[in-house]
């Protein structure tokens, strides 16, 4: 359990750094530069999501950037088998499993781990022979949770989604409920607990408030913001935020 007193983790999603060099099949802005600078802000991880489908972070990104991370490399990831073998080659700090639908614009939800347990539970014995700590991302769910004990994660990744999409407060407020419950249940079953998905500079602070949650991954507000005050200060503005 994380201590209330102790400052949440930030992992930096690096992704839409790719999106920006994509757009125009370039080399530039390098991710692998953006994790760097990012590391230099006060990152305490940098997450990645290779897709099935390449649409921004590349093989090749991931095989320098598990060089090059100083501080622990998270690796997103579908079942898909390249992608997978991937991952047993660079055997990254922690595998984050996640559910990925190529129409998709982004990750719209959390991993069915109940619905998948037998495939899932071979895939984290893989990770873990290679010596990567394996995350489940899933919605903030008992079942969910109690699957992913059961497939031997190491952790959770609590969907933060449906709190930060809400439109009025009350909903807001249910949303937040749910991913507290969840995080207390979470901790009790002996997993860590890691939450993510929407979360701006605007949005944070409850979640932060949560007592059991370690560490958030935010990607698309830091690097939005990035945009205009550069990443490093992005990072360190976040990092001030996630202070208990």
């Amino acid at each position: 359990m994380n201590e209330a007193n102790q400052d949440v983790k930030l992992g930096v999603n690096i992704d839409h750094i790719a999106t920006i060099r994509e757009a125009r099949g370039t080399d530039e802005p390098d991710p692998v530069f953006g994790a760097y600078l990012a590391e230099l802000g006060g990152a305490d991880c940098i997450t990645v999501h290779l897709r099935e489908d390449r649409r921004h972070i590349q093989d090749r990104d991931v095989i320098i950037l598990r060089q090059t991370v100083s501080t622990r490399m998270n690796l997103e990831m579908a079942r898909a088998e390249d992608v997978v073998e991937v991952a047993l080659k660079i055997a990254p700090d922690q595998a984050t499993l996640v559910p990925e639908r190529r129409e998709e614009v982004t990750t719209e939800g959390g991993l069915d781990v109940a619905a998948e347990k037998s495939a899932l539970m071979d895939l984290v014995k893989r990770l873990k022979e290679v010596g990567t700590s394996v995350s489940m991302f899933i919605d903030p769910d008992h079942a969910q949770i109690d699957a992913s004990r059961d497939v031997g994660a190491d952790a959770v990744e609590i969907h933060t989604g449906t709190y930060a999409n809400a439109q009025n407060p009350d909903d807001r407020q249910r949303a937040l409920q749910e991913i507290m419950k969840s995080a207390e249940y979470a901790d009790s079953v002996g997993l860590t607990v890691l939450a993510g998905h929407g979360l701006t500079y605007r949005n944070v602070r409850p979640v932060v408030e949560i007592p059991q949650v370690v560490e958030l991954n935010i990607g698309h507000s830091i690097v939005s913001r990035a945009a205009f005050v550069g990443i490093e200060r992005a990072v360190r503005e976040m990092k001030e935020l996630l202070k208990r």
